[in-house]
């Protein structure tokens, strides 16, 4: 894992079948373009997470590929229904190779 590179995620403990709940994601990373060029010229090589996918007992909720223009730190924030208990797992790719994954278990009451 790059360094200073960390995942976070917001995923609520308990819904009810059926609920829509919300999640918040966001990874820690510098995000460089390719654009820039450091102070002897040079260009500064591209290092972005270029995709984000998530997924609920391995079924994909959402699949985002990125491109250079994304911000540092990307964040996403979005809606995902829960049939049942589980576990979402999210997956950064980085231009790099490295792979960020973590998960977060649902309980449905």
């Amino acid at each position: 894992m790059a360094k200073g590179v960390k995942p976070r995620v917001k995923v609520p403990k308990s819904a009810s079948a059926g609920d829509v709940i919300t999640i918040k994601t966001l990874i820690s990373h510098k995000m460089e373009s390719g654009q820039r060029k450091d102070k002897e010229g040079n260009t500064i090589p591209r290092s972005i997470i270029n995709r984000f996918v998530a997924s609920f007992n391995g079924e994909t909720v959402i699949d985002v590929e990125l491109a250079p223009a994304i911000s540092t730190n990307p964040y996403f924030e979005f809606d995902a229904k829960v049939p049942e208990a589980g576990e979402f797992t999210f997956t950064w790719y980085d231009d790099d190779g490295s792979v960020y994954e973590t998960s977060k278990p649902i309980a449905v009451s």
